[in-house]
């Protein structure tokens, strides 16, 4: 798989892996070896960049990252994040106080089974703590090399100049797909200050793989349960859009999936999509995404598209307290 630079010099996968779901919020939990061993294997396919946090499992999903890289520390650039815990009702508690996130880049480091963290995530932004507090701890973590790099989860304009005054920001790491484009708006200011967007649930938490249908059930534990893209009436609303990526999959001879990650890999030089999957066939098409090359014009046809489709509701995100 060829390579993306996010900011100033960090190389990176075309398409990275995000980890989450071995451990946290799609059902019961990959078991470790397996886990492992998946992680491994995605290496042969080309993935070096690999997303975790803090809060996943929690902590047990950077230990699953930790344990398999160990070997291979110097060829994989490992993402994790801080200042997030999840209350028992799923909504998200932020903490970026400059002692908290002292103390969680400690524990990370362990659980990672490394010396240094490659891009290092505020989880979400904490308003309590002013970006310019925030950013000053991920000067010192890097002049102390505990860090090399840091990003902003959820970033918005306000926050990310801010920030990015007082410590250079190599990434954002905020939602992005073919059904959540709210971010767009931000294209110009990462041009400008050349940041890296970092795409999480660039597949619509796995709608838009197609491998889905109203009759798709999921177990106890798993959030997609209740996300509104996969309630039952919610697929003759998206029927249109499931149209449209079939049709040019198949003129491409790619899956729907592999179109959706294709549109934005081609729609700017500097998105690096994270889809997560545990299955190493999935990890393969995904990766072959990087291979599928949309003209301009057939990305912007594709936007015009999508600007008129028919869809439906999509999760964007859990509250905060």
């Amino acid at each position: 798989m060829h390579e993306r630079v996010l900011g100033k010099d960090l190389r990176v996968s075309a398409v990275g892996l995000g980890c989450m779901g071995f451990s946290h919020a799609y059902g019961a939990p990959t078991e470790k070896s397996e886990a492992v061993k998946t992680l491994r294997d995605s290496l042969d396919l080309g993935y070096t960049f690999f997303d975790t946090a803090e809060c996943y499992g929690p902590h047990t999903n950077e230990e699953i990252v930790g344990e398999a890289f160990a070997h291979c520390r110097d060829k994989v650039v490992l993402a994790t994040k801080f200042g997030v815990t999840h209350a028992p009702n799923r909504s998200l508690i932020m903490d970026s106080r400059p002692e908290t996130i002292r103390k969680s880049v400690e524990g990370s480091l362990k659980r990672l089974k490394t010396d240094h963290i490659d891009l290092y995530y505020q989880h979400r932004i904490d308003p309590k703590i002013a970006p310019e507090e925030v950013a000053a701890v991920m000067a010192e973590l890097i002049k102390e090399g505990k860090i090399t790099h840091w990003g902003i989860s959820e970033a918005n304009e306000a926050y990310l100049r801010r920030a990015n005054a007082v410590c250079r920001v190599t990434a954002i790491q905020n939602r992005y797909s073919m059904m959540y484009r709210d971010y767009e708006k931000l294209f110009s200011v990462l041009e400008e200050l050349n940041i890296g967007f970092v795409a999480f649930s660039p597949l619509a938490n796995g709608l838009l793989s197609e491998q889905y249908d109203r009759y798709s059930r999921f177990e106890n534990g798993d959030y997609r349960a209740d996300m509104p893209q996969f309630q039952p009436p919610a697929f003759d609303e998206n029927a249109e859009l499931f149209r449209l990526l079939s049709l040019i999959a198949a003129e491409k001879k790619a899956s729907p999936a592999q179109i959706a990650l294709a549109w934005m890999l081609c729609k700017k030089p500097y998105i690096v999509p994270i889809p997560g999957s545990r299955k190493i066939h999935r990890l393969y098409e995904n990766a072959k995404a990087a291979d599928i090359l949309l003209s301009e014009s057939e990305v912007c046809e594709l936007d015009r598209a999508l600007n008129v489709v028919g869809m439906s509701a999509v999760f964007g995100g859990h509250t905060a307290k």
